[in-house]
């Protein structure tokens, strides 16, 4: 079986500097998401054309739209960028230019042209869970989401904020607070068994 070695991680996206490079059906599904999870997402636009239901949600979050050809020059000061265009030689110049420069960079259905994927998510409260197929099959991550959002309970946050309370008074190191928080919880995990 393949394995996927995608190492998981959740940017605080209100401290970075994205930039996504398109203004069509793709650059709305990008933006989406990541105002969905991150409605402080730190996020620029280039694109000779906006549709017009992305310019009214970057105008909602105060997003910077440039109406121009994308050219390396945007990538000034960014972490990260999310080629979205139908232009493959514009989408591979975007990847080449960040990696010349060190930053993050997804071609939107191009794998080979990614340092990370975009993955289902599910949020509610302080939990979130994240999705990967490896790049290899967005509707099932989609599903998965899907499924989890129904599985995982409302009310997870209470659980997960007196947790926190209660772990604020445990004594002991960090090894004796982890063993004493592992022995409390795995009842969520038997019960779930029986």
């Amino acid at each position: 079986m393949e394995r996927n070695e995608l190492y998981p991680v959740f940017l605080k996206v209100s401290n970075l500097q994205i930039l996504i490079v398109g203004g069509g059906n793709v650059a709305l599904e990008k933006l989406t998401f990541l105002l969905k999870s991150s409605p402080n997402a730190q996020v620029e636009m280039v694109s000779p054309m906006f549709r017009e239901e992305t310019i009214e949600l970057a105008n909602k979050f105060n997003i910077k739209m440039n109406v121009a050809p994308y050219d390396a020059s945007f990538l000034k000061g960014k972490h990260m960028a999310i080629a979205t265009t139908d232009i493959v030689p514009v989408n591979e110049r975007v990847y080449h230019d960040c990696r010349a420069q060190q930053i993050l960079v997804n071609v939107a259905d191009n794998p080979p042209f990614c340092d990370f994927y975009m993955g289902g998510i599910v949020t509610k409260g302080n939990v979130k869970v994240a999705i990967s197929t490896n790049g290899q099959s967005p509707t099932t991550a989609k599903r998965l989401r899907q499924f989890f959002e129904d599985v995982i309970p409302e009310n997870i946050d209470d659980l997960v904020k007196n947790l926190n309370e209660y772990r604020k008074t445990i004594k002991g190191d960090f090894e004796e607070k982890v063993e004493t928080l592992n022995e409390f919880t795995k009842g969520l995990v038997n019960k779930k068994k029986e």
